[in-house]
C-alpha cells in the first residue's frame, strides 16, 4: 500500500505568478476585503421571498489557496452563509486558481505564492471533483484554509480526519495528471471572466462581479 507524504515539504522550481507591486496588491486586496465583508447583506437583499422559491442566487468565488484575504473570506465570511442557512438559496461555485499562469507547451502552472500554493490549489480542485456535494467539499476546503490562515498549512492532511473523509480519492487525484487537468480547467474559467478579475478574492453574483 502506497504511503503518501505531504509534498509541502518539497520545494519545486516554479516561478511565482502575476507580478504586482506590493502597494498595488495591497490596494486590490483591501478593495476586495471591503465588499466581501458585506456579502451576507448583499445576498440577503438579492434572495427572493421565501414563497417565491427558485431560482437561487448564483455565487462564484475565484480565489487562490495561500492568499491571506481569500483564506479570511472563506473562513470568516463564506462559512457564515452555511451557518445562517443562506446556502439553501445560493448556488455556490468555488474556483481555486486565482492569479496563477500557464507556461509553455507542457502547460506548466506557476502560482502567485509559489509551489505550495499550486499544490493546495490542486488539492482543493481535487476535493471539489472527488466530493461533488457542496457541504462536503466546502467543509474540507474551509478546514484547509483555516489552517492556512493560522499559518499551519503543512498540516492540511489532518483535514481528512477532522472532516471524517477518506483521503484516497484526493491523494490519487493530485498525485496524478487529474489534479493538473482540473487546475487547467479552472484556469480557463478564470481567464474567461468578463470583465477580467482584478484581484482575489473575486466574487461574482448572478454573473456580475462585486466591486467596491
Amino acid at each position: 500500500q502506497k504511503t503518501y507524504r505531504s509534498p509541502l515539504t518539497r520545494r519545486g522550481e516554479l516561478r511565482s505568478g502575476r507580478t504586482r507591486s506590493p502597494l498595488r496588491a495591497m490596494a486590490g486586496s483591501r478593495r476586495a476585503l471591503r465588499f466581501v465583508l458585506l456579502l451576507p447583506a448583499i445576498l440577503g437583499a438579492l434572495l427572493p421571498p421565501a414563497a417565491a422559491g427558485p431560482p437561487k442566487v448564483s455565487l462564484a468565488l475565484y480565489y487562490e489557496s495561500l492568499c491571506p484575504y481569500c483564506s479570511r473570506f472563506i473562513v470568516t465570511r463564506l462559512a457564515g452563509i452555511f451557518d445562517s442557512g443562506l446556502i439553501h438559496a445560493v448556488d455556490l461555485l468555488l474556483v481555486p486558481y486565482g492569479n496563477a499562469h500557464v507556461h509553455g507547451a507542457n502547460n506548466t502552472i506557476s502560482c502567485q505564492h509559489g509551489p505550495d500554493e499550486c499544490l493546495l490549489n490542486n488539492v482543493e480542485a481535487c476535493a471539489i471533483d472527488a466530493w461533488p456535494d457542496l457541504n462536503v467539499h466546502f467543509g474540507f476546503i474551509n478546514c484547509v484554509e483555516d489552517l492556512v490562515m493560522n499559518r499551519k498549512r503543512e498540516e492540511w492532511e489532518s483535514c481528512f480526519q477532522k472532516q471524517g473523509l477518506d483521503p484516497k480519492p484526493v491523494m490519487e487525484c493530485y498525485n496524478s495528471d487529474q489534479g493538473h487537468k482540473l487546475s487547467l480547467k479552472y484556469g480557463k474559467q478564470t481567464d474567461a471572466l468578463v470583465p477580467p478579475h482584478k484581484y482575489v478574492p473575486w466574487v461574482v453574483v448572478d454573473g456580475q462581479p462585486l466591486y467596491e
